[in-house]
């Protein structure tokens, strides 16, 4: 088995798509970056890249490079999951917080967990998603910024 974490922030910017755990939020802002900015999603690429030490998603989507601009991240989740399939292991769980003041997150995390499941072709069972805001605190307690992170166990594949 082994154990990864992940964390991401982004800046929160008006006019932008607020996309998390591959779901679009209602919302008046959203992560800024050159992909989607899918924070959730980076912190859980990062955890799954990281648990295996295979580097960080900067290395495997660079920003200096015009192929990722806009590019979802659910797709390049299936491409890390790709990656870590290939190394010979398999995601048993996933543990995903998201950090965030505004809006309230609770109506969408079901379809959140279903969408990251779906991806991973995992059950949902397997995928945990929860939303928590810092009271007014730091960058994500100003609504400035978002923040999340993320925690998984792969095991080995056994024939």
């Amino acid at each position: 088995m082994r154990i990864g974490i992940g964390y991401d922030a982004h800046r929160l910017k008006a006019g932008r798509k607020c996309i998390l755990c591959g779901v679009e939020i209602p919302c008046e802002f959203g992560p800024d970056g050159h992909s989607d900015s899918d924070v959730p999603l980076h912190a859980l690429m990062d955890a799954m890249l990281g648990a295996l030490a295979l580097g960080d998603i900067g290395q495997h989507f660079p920003n200096t490079d015009e192929r990722w601009r806009d590019a979802r991240s659910i797709d390049m989740l299936k491409d890390v999951y790709s990656i870590v399939k290939e190394q010979g292991y398999a995601l048993s769980n996933a543990d995903i917080v998201i950090i965030l003041q505004t809006p309230r997150l609770s109506q969408h995390i079901y379809h959140m967990r279903n969408c990251v499941a779906k991806a991973l072709n995992v059950a949902i069972t397997s995928i945990s998603v929860k939303a928590t805001t810092e009271e007014g605190l730091g960058f994500t307690g100003d609504g400035s910024g978002i923040a999340s992170t993320a925690a998984v166990l792969l095991e080995k594949i056994t024939s």
